[in-house]
């Protein structure tokens, strides 16, 4: 794994965690932080499930992410049309190393989620917040668009529930953002930390392979198949699981009331 400027990365007991390190201004990204998660993310859909199970994205410092670097955004502002392009596309790149990880990813957001920040959340699988997090999709307010982070916070919460936050801009908590459905749980500091346990152990429980398989199959689904191809690839998917390796192992431990290989060692 390469060195990083603006992020970190390790792994311990297979959870690999990135944590946003620019904590002087709330993790506020620009152009390097950018690259930097994606190439993050390219690393980690290298390794295999021996090394890496389960990844944790969180913010260094008093806040997940305040959203795009103003000294960043000072800059872009004066870009022709094309490199505008080519800098957001990027974004958009980053968002979906995210969204499309083989492995399953939970944020865990804290002190402010800006702008922005709401499109590393909204990408990943699992968000656990802090109940005192301030949220806001803020863009209107400067007079542009959350238009690179909307294809995942649309997913999280729907049309007209997106409308009413980006149009308005509006401020709200971590129990407003689990309301919305933004966020999946949204607890105080020990109770968010025993969920997160919880959550792992219940990831680190199944199998991983099947885990990942699961996750392709619901990108698929909701992104590439029509519904005659999703009959056709759901049923080869089934097919091929039930004479795989772990499938086999998974169905025998379930007959043979014991638990998986799998869960010997994760």
């Amino acid at each position: 794994m390469k060195e990083f400027q603006t992020i970190e990365f390790n792994i311990k007991d297979k959870i690999g965690t990135i944590t946003l390190n620019r904590p002087d201004i709330h993790n506020a990204f620009n152009e390097v932080m950018i690259g930097e998660i994606i190439d993050c993310f390219e690393e980690i859909e290298k390794m295999n499930y021996d090394t890496i199970r389960v990844v944790i994205m969180k913010g260094k410092g008093k806040s997940f992410c305040a959203g795009a670097d103003l000294k960043w955004m000072k800059g872009v502002a004066n870009y022709s049309y094309q490199e505008n392009y080519l800098e957001s596309y990027k974004l958009s790149m980053c968002f979906n190393a995210v969204y499309s990880c083989k492995f399953p990813t939970i944020a865990l957001v804290h002190g402010a989620a800006i702008g922005g920040a709401n499109g590393l959340l909204a990408a990943c699988d699992f968000v656990l917040a802090h109940k005192n997090t301030v949220f806001s999709l803020s863009e209107v307010k400067i007079g542009i668009v959350p238009a690179c982070i909307s294809p995942y916070v649309m997913k999280r919460v729907g049309e007209y529930k997106s409308k009413e936050l980006m149009l308005t801009g509006m401020r709200f908590n971590g129990k407003e953002a689990k309301e919305a459905g933004l966020v999946n749980w949204s607890f105080g500091e020990k109770k968010l930390n025993a969920k997160l346990e919880d959550l792992i152990s219940k990831l680190k429980s199944s199998g991983p392979i099947a885990v990942s398989t699961c996750k392709q199959l619901l990108y698929d689904v909701e992104n590439v198949w029509n519904h005659e191809e999703a009959m056709e690839n759901t049923a080869k998917m089934i097919a091929e699981l039930r004479q795989s390796d772990e499938g086999q192992e998974g169905m025998n431990s379930f007959l043979e009331k014991r638990k998986p290989n799998w869960t010997l060692d994760n």
